[in-house]
């Protein structure tokens, strides 16, 4: 069982920018997959980036060019960069870490873009 805890969340201004972290309990040097997804209020959950081990990053159309992740697997940590945020991107973001024959996700943290 792998825990993930998302942390880096908060309140920001239009504009500004966040650094999202997903720390995983174990290693996370052989996963598949990493991806984030966000949950605004009323809404479905959305794939907001999903990165493959083959190289193959999509992300969203509403956060191209603004969001980037990145993985540290020495501190098995995955990160979303979030810059020149906007108020649509409010939401609770969540990280899923895919192996081979399980994935996870962690609980979520709170985004909230408002002047």
């Amino acid at each position: 069982q792998v825990q993930l805890v998302e942390s880096g969340g908060g309140l920001v201004q239009p504009g500004g920018s966040l650094r999202l972290s997903c720390a995983a309990s174990g290693s996370i040097s052989s996963i598949i997959a990493m991806g984030w997804y966000r949950q605004a209020p009323g809404k479905q959950r959305e794939l907001v980036v999903r990165s493959t081990s083959d190289g193959s990053t999509n992300y969203a159309d509403s956060v191209k060019g603004r969001f980037t992740i990145s993985r540290d697997n020495a501190k098995n940590t995955v990160y979303l960069q979030m810059n020149s945020l906007k108020p649509e991107d409010t939401a609770v973001y969540y990280c899923k870490l895919d192996w081979r024959w399980y994935d996870y996700w962690g609980r979520g943290t709170q985004v909230t873009v408002s002047s």
